[in-house]
């Protein structure tokens, strides 16, 4: 997409060559049309990290239209152009084709009030307990509304409470609408808006709970483990029966030679594959 300026032969509209030219948000666009021709992997990295932040945003849009409401104001981004922006710069990680979020650096608020800290989060029968320190050091005030936004990854959803509490009260008590909530993976923020709706804090991440699924790296490492180790078993078997039948010395075979070669690849490949990160 192109940002075109008015020229000295006016504003560009309707398709010309390859572009066709539009207005949006009071400025004229171009875009190209036609067939693309086949991707490079940058651009298919580009895809992959918009594909991923699209996914944790989109169930959001309640959340994301108030919290970052104040920002958008007066630019020529929507709320959600400006959360899709920062967490696609800042809160992705890792390599094409395994880029995914890192839902620690998650940006779900910016803005000048006073932050939430000291926070705790638990568990409870049907929902969650979740505390902050109440006081007010700087730019904040006791009646400032706690919003709150739990995000289940693993079934693209979210739960947004805008008006969870009041600043002041510093604890409150999260329903959670569904059974598999409470078992499945969270990742939950919070962030502080004025009385008035006029301010609001940038978002703090609480932390998750139910722990994560594996990612599809993890999962590919996990695989080749037990294809390898299942292999490993048998050769290793194989081979220990052999030195046993030799006990008195190594066996000279060439059968022999090419099955200790595989015992000691497959050997250090396990412990390769043990000490890759998880």
């Amino acid at each position: 997409m192109a940002i075109f300026a008015v020229g000295p032969f006016g504003r560009p509209s309707g398709k010309i060559g390859n572009v066709v030219f539009y207005e949006l948000n009071g400025q004229i666009v171009g875009r190209g049309i036609g067939k693309a021709g086949k991707p490079s992997k940058k651009q298919l990295a580009n895809r992959q990290a918009m594909s991923a932040t699209m996914d944790f945003l989109k169930p959001m849009t309640d959340f994301i239209n108030v919290s970052f409401k104040s920002e958008a104001e007066g630019s020529l981004k929507n709320p959600h152009n400006l959360a899709t922006s920062y967490n696609k710069k800042n809160a992705l990680t890792g390599e094409y084709p395994n880029i995914r979020v890192d839902y620690t650096k998650a940006i779900l608020s910016k803005g000048q009030l006073e932050s939430a800290n000291q926070l705790k989060i638990s568990k409870g029968e049907n929902g969650l307990h979740l505390s902050w320190d109440s006081s007010v050091a700087e730019n904040g005030e006791n009646d400032d509304l706690l919003m709150v936004m739990i995000s289940h990854p693993g079934r693209k959803r979210a739960s947004s409470y805008l008006n969870a509490a009041r600043r002041v009260e510093g604890i409150c008590y999260l329903p959670l609408a569904k059974d598999w909530m409470m078992e499945e993976q969270m990742e939950i923020y919070v962030c502080f808006k004025s009385a008035n709706g006029k301010l609001i804090s940038d978002s703090t991440y609480v932390g998750n709970l139910n722990g994560a699924p594996a990612t599809k790296e993890q999962k590919a490492v996990e695989t080749q483990y037990h294809a390898t180790k299942t292999r490993y078993d048998l050769v290793a078997a194989n081979y220990d029966k052999k030195r046993l039948d030799f006990a008195e010395g190594i066996p000279e075979s060439k059968a022999f030679r090419c099955l200790e070669t595989e015992y000691f690849a497959l050997k250090s490949k396990l412990l390769m594959l043990q000490e890759k990160p998880s």
